[in-house]
């Protein structure tokens, strides 16, 4: 019986472990220096219409939300079949919200992600004043047999590196950049609204989690 125990409470520890390091927050750095393309490097154009970022948020008691946000446009740079580099703009304005049925709280939820009124423009993305943001690939690399793509990622004119696995694939005619669901802490980036870490006091139903989960898909063909 003791042993059968021991079993169980060393298979959730190892759950809890796996689950932590799917869920990580990636770690946020100084921005790294991009390097310069050769003269043999390829460019491909994004195809925006078969690239999104998904994101999950939500509140610390666990109501979340789920969305997407298209690019607006970007290049992948590939020399001798390895992306050397990326650049692309993210277009805030697209923030999209997907759970939520109802068309006036549907619409409510995009506006104050967007920032639609004067009273909460600053509280997430101030989009009119932020309209992009930018992702740049300074590289990618292979660690412990998974590729690691690494940038600097630009959110209402603040900078820092971040670094996630994903899947990259290039062809002749094509390339495909999958990560896999990471999470960035969005207090980096100046996106303070009812953070716990930032502004104290609040009842705990108020609470917005600091780490925003995201999944990035591109496609850019020749």
């Amino acid at each position: 019986m003791k042993k059968n125990v021991f079993a169980l409470v060393a298979l959730a520890a190892l759950s809890l472990t796996a689950c932590k390091k799917e869920n990580a927050t990636v770690e946020t750095t100084d921005a790294v220096e991009t390097a310069t393309q050769t003269a043999d490097a390829v460019t491909y154009n994004a195809n925006v219409a078969e690239s999104k970022i998904d994101w999950i948020g939500g509140k610390v008691s666990g109501d979340q939300h789920t969305g997407t946000i298209a690019l607006k446009e970007g290049q992948v740079f590939v020399t001798n079949n390895a992306v050397t580099g990326g650049k692309f703009t993210i277009d805030m304005n697209s923030i999209v919200v997907t759970d939520i049925t109802d068309a006036e709280k549907k619409a409510g939820l995009e506006g104050h992600l967007k920032g639609a009124t004067a009273e909460n423009a600053d509280h997430f993305f101030n989009v009119s004043k932020f309209p992009t943001a930018t992702f740049e690939i300074t590289s990618v690399s292979e660690e412990n047999a998974k590729q690691m793509v690494e940038g600097n990622l630009t959110v209402k004119e603040t900078t820092h590196a971040i670094k996630f696995p994903a899947t990259v694939v290039v062809t002749d005619t094509d390339v495909t950049v999958v990560s896999d669901p990471f999470e960035i802490d969005r207090t980096k980036w100046g996106v303070n609204f009812n953070s716990g870490s930032v502004v104290k006091d609040l009842a705990g139903d108020k609470v917005i989690n600091d780490n925003i989960k995201l999944k990035i898909s591109v496609k850019a063909t020749k």
